[in-house]
Order: structure tokens, then C-alpha cells, then sequence
């Protein structure tokens, strides 16, 4: 149910990747930042438009939701996997300061993980990955 903040991220990775194409050659570099679970505001400001936005009541998958909504209460900023905004910084003036920066710079766990499983698995193994963590997330719901 992340369908469109998914596509969002892969509109992101999708620019850098063709800026970084048609500007090479030309001295500039496009670096493309993966932070992961960073402490902000995003969470909270998420949950108050999905708040404002939902008809739970009138759903088809009003169950599914209920679940989801239960499991993203749970959710910390102080989780083992999120980390402060200086985490990002120091990738960005990394990239900044570079003679050759790299292409992707991964910042918390989560994203070095989930960059590593998609180089090397099958996308139907990736697939398989990403349902059981769904299935996780929903059972610890529960």
C-alpha cells in the first residue's frame, strides 16, 4: 500500500540516473542520495494526511489498513534503523567535496541492505523479500 510513494522514489532515481547520462563528459555529477528511516517530520505529516484523507469505514480494504495503520503507530523515530539528518549531511558533503562522487550513496542500514538483495537476487526472490517484510509488519500489527 506504498504504491505511490514508491513511485515517487523510483521517478527520483529514474532523473538522476538520465541527468547523470546527458551531463557526462561535462564536469557536473549526479550523485543519487538514499537515506532510508531518517528522524523528521515525514511520518507524522504522512499519518495526518492519510488521517485527513481516508474513508476506512468505506474501504474494501478496510482490514488491510486497519492493520497498516496499527503497525505505522508502532513505529519509532528512535528505531534501531533510523537515524539522525547529520547521517545524510555527511553523504551530501561527501559527494559535494568528491572529485568523483559515486552514483548512489546509501545512509542507513535498511538501504544497504535493500540496494545489496536487489543486485543480486532474481526480482521474483526480491518480491518474495519484500512480501514476507510486508507480512511481518502487518503480523507484529496484530
Amino acid at each position: 500500500y506504498r504504491g505511490a510513494y514508491c513511485a515517487s522514489k523510483f521517478a527520483v532515481e529514474g532523473l538522476t540516473d538520465a541527468l547523470r547520462l546527458e551531463l557526462h563528459g561535462s564536469n557536473i555529477f549526479v550523485s543519487l542520495i538514499e537515506p532510508g528511516p531518517i528522524e523528521s517530520a515525514f511520518r507524522a505529516n504522512a499519518r495526518a494526511l492519510w488521517d485527513l484523507h481516508m474513508d476506512l469505514d468505506n474501504s474494501p480494504y478496510k482490514e488491510e489498513y486497519k492493520n497498516f495503520r496499527v503497525n505505522a503507530d508502532r513505529l519509532k523515530k528512535d528505531s534501531a534503523f533510523t537515524l539522525g539528518p547529520d547521517a545524510v549531511v555527511k553523504k551530501l558533503i561527501h559527494a559535494l567535496e568528491n572529485e568523483r562522487p559515486s552514483v548512489r550513496y546509501y545512509v542507513t542500514f535498511p538501504t544497504y541492505l535493500l540496494g545489496f538483495l536487489k543486485r543480486i537476487l532474481p526480482s521474483k526472490w526480491m518480491d518474495a523479500v519484500m512480501l514476507r517484510i510486508a507480512k511481518q509488519e502487518i503480523a507484529s500489527a496484530e
